[in-house]
Order: structure tokens, then sequence, then C-alpha cells
């Protein structure tokens, strides 16, 4: 069963047929979907889709092009999300300098707030990065680093710095955009870090992967990816798929196990 880590299906796109999607993910081959809060309203979304799903689990985060909407007061709100049996991580958050929405001190500020509130309740971050590569590493290394872990969505970095990431504790999540004629950087990072550092996501509806691309992504897309699936068995290990199932255990199976990113479970 396929594992999408990162998934937005809150988004609009998915208002027409987002319950006949996600009621059939099994049937595609999804096992697990961790839905991830972009806004403050898409964190609230994310951990009431958590619970109408038994597959679906829940990041709460504000994105850094909505900070402007945080407060202490929104603060406690996440705090308490975060609580929830199904909130499974702090996300996504992090910076981004290509929309520039907000100034970068004010991105900067909440990053770090939400980074301690993720050490607070003992969850794993998903980072964004966007055009901000050196500051949020630095902001990473200097705040986060050596505590909850998580995972660096959307990899855009070089080689050289996923490496340092993984060596402070960090996953690199890699999706469709690998599949991209464009991404030669990317495809190096994948054949250059160890497969049990890359944590599979699609970030729908965005970044769906050849030959699906301009098209609305959806968690199914990862099993057609075969170019994705080329580039991790050539890793010399058993395949894509497998490797999926490391990370979440099929949501029928008893019992609470924590997994290496993303503490996942059912009650007995």
């Amino acid at each position: 069963m396929i594992f999408d880590s990162h998934a937005h299906y809150d988004d609009e796109a998915f208002d027409k047929d987002r319950d006949c999607l996600l009621s059939t993910m099994e049937e595609q081959g999804v096992g697990c979907i961790v839905n991830v809060g972009a806004s403050f309203q898409g964190a609230k979304d994310s951990v009431e889709l958590s619970m109408r799903y038994p597959h679906v689990y829940a990041a709460v985060g504000v994105h850094p092009d909505h900070v402007g909407e945080l407060d202490e007061v929104k603060m406690q709100h996440l705090r308490e999300m975060c609580t929830m049996e199904k909130t499974v991580a702090v996300g996504e958050i992090g910076l981004d300098y290509y929309w520039d929405k907000e100034s970068h001190e004010l991105q900067k500020e909440w990053f770090k707030k939400q980074m301690e509130l993720a050490k607070e309740v003992d969850l794993p971050v998903i980072v964004h990065s966007r055009e901000a590569a050196q500051d949020t590493f630095d902001l990473i290394k200097s705040e986060h680093a050596g505590t909850t872990g998580g995972v660096i969505h959307c990899f855009s970095g070089s080689k050289e710095m996923a490496k340092e990431y993984i060596k402070m504790g960090y996953y690199i999540g890699v999706g469709g955009v690998v599949t991209f004629k464009n991404a030669r950087v990317l495809k190096e990072v994948v054949e250059s870090i160890p497969l049990e550092r890359i944590l599979t996501e699609t970030d729908c509806p965005y970044l769906a992967p050849v030959p699906f691309r301009g098209k609305r992504n959806c968690s199914s897309y990862i099993s057609y990816d075969r170019r994705v699936k080329g580039h991790f068995q050539r890793r010399g290990r058993a395949g894509y798929l497998r490797k999926c199932k490391k990370y979440v255990p099929h949501h029928r199976l008893k019992g609470r196990k924590k997994w290496r990113n993303y503490q996942i479970h059912r009650k007995p």
C-alpha cells in the first residue's frame, strides 16, 4: 500500500468529488494519507478530514504565506489541535521568499514559534522552503535540530544540503517534480541519499507527475509514477511501493507502533 505523506484534500480543487476520492483510495492502492494544513482554516479542515476517514491523518500548521493571520490565540488553538489523536505533525511551516506575501522577519518569527510548538507537543515538523534554502536551513539548525525531527517537503536544494539535513535527523520529501525534465538537481539528490531517508508525497492537488503534469494531482498517481519508481529501484532496494510501507503501517494493523517519522497508530 502507498503512503502519501503530504496532501491537501481540503483544497477547493476537491470540492466536487472529495468524498468519492477519499472513500476509494484503498481500492487504488493508497493505505495512508497525511493531510497537511496550510492556513489556519486548513489546519482545522485537516483535523476534520482525519476524523472522517480512517486512513487520513492530520498535520496542523500555518504556511509562511499565511502567517499574517496568526496570533497567540490561534497558536493556542493549533496547540489544542496537536493533541488530537490523529494529528501526527506540525506543518506545513517554513519560509517562502518566492511569493513574498509576508515580510521575511514575520515569516521567521512564526516559523520559530511553530517549531517551538512542535517541540512542546513532541511532533515532527513538515517544512516548506522556497527560494529560502539557506535561511530555512540555518533556522532549523539553530532552533529545532536534534529534537522532534521532520521532513523537508518538496525538497529543492542541493544534494550537499540534503545530506546535512539527514545528518540532523530529517527526511527528504520527494514527489512528482522528480519526473520533470528540468529536475536534474533533484534526481541527483534522490540518487545520492539513503532510500530510507526519502518520504514519498504528492502535494496534491499540485505538482502532478509526468504523464499527468498540468492536471489535478491525487495520491493514487504515485503508483503510476514509473520514473520515480525507477529512481528508487536503481538504489538496489526491493522497490518504491515496499519502501512506502516502512513509514506507516497498513491502517488495518492493530496496536500502537511508533514509526520513524510520523507516529501513526490505531488503538487495539
